[in-house]
């Protein structure tokens, strides 16, 4: 047993298990950010239909990175996951065993802050309730791959430790909607930064270029060749790499820049095209969105 995952190209199958409270929920998310399909509460008998989803996907040229999270609270469960194993093993996908730990007082202090009983608690305290279902999972956790110790992680910092061991890296970027608005029609209400460039030149009094919109040259080239302009998408590019690091450490992958004129046609597309071309690299994806483009 290691506390690594083999390399991602030879994982075909991960189960992810383990202790209530001990992070199931949070693992799922960061498998679905790296892009695996993940199936959460999955009976153990399923795990062979789920096998040959897969292998369907496959040999249609379809690379499927499966993972399943199964409770295996109930003993007949247990059983079940057992039988499944040993019916996988005998074929040619290779599945992994990921188990989430944690110590008593750790899920105590879990289940306390959310206010929640344990599953298996019934009538009896929380901390009988852990116990149970820490006897009845002894056995599975000796069979484990990973065994995973969350007590002392709160949800970022175990996002940040599964991410580097499933190996796929493509959900530590973040993906930036750049929109263009026009404020006359009110501010973007998903935007998490706004920006207004009623600051520059209005192309719309400029005769040859009021019927354009930004996304036509003539227009972008008067745009971003006025005084200001350049220096705004500098310093906004500057601004939005020193948080971009930050989001990504709070498990945040995606954000929207809203840039705004007074009608949304042609300083703010203009300028939210130039921005998303910029903005677009390193850990970051872009792409762009024109709200109120056509409204005139």
């Amino acid at each position: 047993m290691s506390d690594d995952l083999v390399p991602h190209d030879s994982t075909e199958l991960l189960l992810v298990t383990g202790m209530s409270g001990a992070g199931r929920s949070t693992t799922a998310n960061v498998l679905e950010d790296r892009g695996w399909y993940v199936v959460d509460n999955l009976p153990p008998q399923l795990l062979p239909a789920l096998v040959m989803l897969g292998e369907q996907a496959r040999r249609r040229g379809v690379a499927l990175k499966l993972a399943a999270v199964i409770d295996v609270r109930a003993k007949q469960f247990f059983d079940e996951l057992h039988n499944a194993l040993v019916t996988l093993e005998e074929g040619p996908w290779r599945p992994q065993l990921f188990f989430l730990d944690a110590t008593d007082e750790a899920l105590v202090r879990r289940f306390e802050s959310v206010r929640r009983p344990h599953p298996l608690q019934g009538s009896g305290r929380l901390l009988d309730g852990i116990q149970a279902e820490r006897e009845l999972l002894r056995e599975l956790r000796t069979q484990a791959d990973v065994v995973l110790d969350t007590s002392g992680l709160n949800v970022h910092q175990l996002a940040r430790k599964i991410g580097p061991m499933v190996g796929d890296d493509s959900g530590s970027r973040l993906r930036i909607a750049v929109m263009s608005f026009g404020f006359k029609y009110g501010i973007p209400l998903d935007a998490d930064f706004v920006f207004d460039l009623r600051f520059l030149p209005n192309p719309f009094w400029v005769p040859e270029l009021k019927a354009l919109t930004g996304q036509d040259e003539p227009v972008s080239h008067y745009v971003l060749t006025q005084p200001g302009a350049e220096d705004f998408l500098d310093r906004t590019v500057a601004l939005l790499e020193t948080v971009v690091e930050g989001y990504l450490n709070e498990g945040r992958r995606y954000a929207t820049v809203g840039v705004g004129c007074t009608g949304g046609k042609h300083r703010s597309v203009a300028i939210a095209e130039a921005l998303a071309q910029r903005l677009g690299s390193g850990r970051r994806s872009t792409f762009v969105v024109h709200r109120d483009l056509g409204q005139e």
